[in-house]
């Protein structure tokens, strides 16, 4: 679908923060961002929960909403900014008085309940290093990650607990203290193991009068894990410097203004999460929503509509799976102050962009960043052309090209248009990862020079908008071409009956490699020879026969991470009898 969304600046409800996309990147530096915040008084340096949430507690926005909760239960919970900032030096005294000091690594096993935005912001304004962690991940990963990050402090409720940490206490040699939440009832102090804590009982007591200590911008904030296709998960740490980044981007990616209600639907468990449901719109001084329930149309058009969002930020297959419901369902619903939409976790494919004008008013945006550049990178603009299916342009500030590598490790850049290679980004934003944990050697892997090498494929076109292709991994050789599966996926997603599809290569003595294709249907079409054989001929019409998929197989839903990304190379790895690597992150599985 080649098809471009042109922007009418003029139409817009609001005068988008970035109009001027070239004259904005010609202007822009990154030591000019750093001034739109305020730094810690007396030149104490920077630090991620001033700038989220003292400074505005400390000024006119002390009043207005900063985290509107609402409960999976109906509850409903509004805390100001100064509440916010109270309730958060609650929670950094509390730390103190038990002896954790700056470096410290605190980890946060909870739901979306206030308490885990408590917590993490009041350890930012400690100085330690936050961990969150995705309630939903079994004994395994919680294990994994807290070993690797050396654990000294866990935040989580008694029934998570017991369920996920207990089994496993005697593997964390250096986890210290536990604090418990518990929203249904008083946990009891002399009922509990020596090293559990209640909530209720150690943090609402102390004093909400605290004073960030001088923090340098390169200290450590947060410890985000990543997986790896084999291997170990990989904990990238980020500094508070990052949160000029998170500010920039909520500012001119996401577009959020003063008086915006914004709603990421990621779990803070994600790097999304953190970043763009926590730091980023609070360091905008906007309103944040939290949902504690999971899933469901319903559910979020109603909240969409209910509580006015004005910014959205979601995720491919929540869109997928809107889409799979059908158009009908958005009768009953009204989302008259919904102006921005942005999706991120995967690439969104051009019919998805497309549908978003059709259910919600507006196009949905695509950008892209990874958990090592700590912030997004590329993007589409709320004042600039949309070409449905890209991942728009770089962010101002950040340098994106496309290279080969060479044989002694070195790389090309790529001096002429459309050019398939390597997506790299030359070091030097606020965000980038400072390394992996005790992984220096992983680490520099991931740079040539001063480029850092995403792993991912991509194209870039005459006007500077990128294009996904694939994970340098996922790419298959098929008869001499080199074949994206994203552009395969794309073509097949086209056709009114897929909702979701994924690509992969399968060994042929003749062509190197055959494209596969594992396709979920919208509902009320048939998984039948007759519809498999009708998407063959539609991919070979819109591809030619050397791209388009050679078999397909029906599956009622795709692999996927608890994060909603298709994991590709599980399905190439369960075709061909190969290691599956990491599953610690695996949400859905279809076999």
């Amino acid at each position: 679908m080649k098809l471009r969304i042109r922007k009418d600046r003029g139409a817009c409800p609001v005068p988008p923060n970035l109009g001027d996309y070239a004259e904005t990147c010609r202007s822009f530096s990154w030591q000019t961002a750093r001034t739109w915040l305020d730094g810690l008084p007396g030149g104490g340096g920077l630090n991620m929960a001033h700038e989220a949430v003292d400074r505005h507690a400390a000024g006119p926005r002390a009043e207005h909403v900063a985290l509107r909760w609402l409960g999976r239960g109906g509850e409903r919970e509004d805390y100001s900014y100064g509440e916010l900032a109270a309730e958060t030096s609650r929670f950094a005294n509390a730390l103190g008085a038990l002896g954790v000091a700056a470096g410290d690594r605190v980890f946060l096993l909870l739901g979306r309940v206030p308490e885990l935005y408590v917590a993490m912001l009041g350890a930012l304004k400690a100085r330690c290093v936050v961990t969150p962690l995705f309630s939903a991940f079994g004994p395994e990963p919680v294990a994994t990650r807290m070993q690797i990050g050396a654990a000294r402090v866990l935040v989580t409720t008694e029934a998570l607990y017991q369920r996920k940490v207990a089994p496993i206490r005697d593997q964390l040699p250096a986890l210290e203290h536990v604090i418990l939440v518990d929203r249904t009832g008083p946990v009891e102090a002399e009922a509990l193991a020596p090293g559990l804590l209640p909530w209720s009982q150690w943090v609402p007591s102390a004093s909400s009068d605290y004073r960030i200590a001088p923090t340098d911008p390169e200290t450590a904030a947060l410890l985000h894990f990543t997986s790896g296709t084999t291997g170990r998960p990989k904990g990238a740490l980020h500094v508070h410097e990052a949160i000029v980044t998170h500010h920039v981007t909520g500012r001119y990616a996401l577009d959020l203004h003063d008086d915006d209600i914004f709603w990421c639907t990621a779990d803070p468990g994600w790097v999304t999460g953190t970043s763009y449901g926590v730091l980023a719109p609070l360091s905008c001084g906007v309103t944040v929503v939290v949902v504690e329930a999971e899933y469901d149309p319903a559910t979020w058009y109603g909240v969409l509509q209910d509580e006015a969002v004005s910014v959205w930020y979601t995720a491919p297959t929540a869109v997928r799976m809107m889409m799979r419901a059908g158009l009908e369902m958005l009768a009953d619903y009204r989302f008259p102050a919904l102006r921005f939409v942005a999706s991120v976790g995967e690439p969104l494919n051009a019919e998805a962009v497309v549908w978003g004008e059709q259910a919600f008013g507006c196009p949905i945006h695509d950008n892209w960043w990874q958990t090592e550049t700590g912030g997004i990178m590329i993007a589409n603009y709320a004042g600039v052309d949309i070409k449905p299916g890209s991942m728009g342009r770089p962010l101002p500030g950040v340098e994106a090209a496309i290279v080969r590598r060479d044989a002694d490790g070195g790389v090309a850049v790529a001096d002429e248009p459309d050019v398939e290679g390597e997506l790299a980004l030359r070091a030097g934003w606020p965000s980038m990862m400072r390394g992996y944990l005790d992984e220096e050697a992983r680490y520099r892997k991931c740079f040539a020079g001063d480029w850092y090498l995403s792993g991912d494929l991509a194209r870039c076109d005459a006007e500077g908008y990128f294009w996904f292709l694939g994970r340098a991994d996922d790419v298959i050789k098929s008869s001499g071409h080199l074949v994206g599966p994203f552009e395969v996926e794309s073509a097949l997603m086209e056709h009114p009956a897929v909702v979701e599809a994924a690509v992969i290569g399968v060994p042929d003595e003749t062509a190197g490699q055959l494209i596969k294709a594992f396709v979920t249907l919208h509902q009320g079409h048939a998984a039948d020879e007759a519809m498999r054989r009708t998407l063959l001929g539609h991919a070979r019409k819109r591809l030619g026969p050397a791209v388009a998929p050679k078999f397909i197989e029906f599956r009622e839903q795709l692999p996927k991470t608890r994060s909603g990304k298709v994991l590709r190379r599980l399905l190439r790895a369960r075709e061909l009898g190969l290691p599956e690597g990491d599953l610690s992150t695996l949400e859905t599985d279809s076999r």
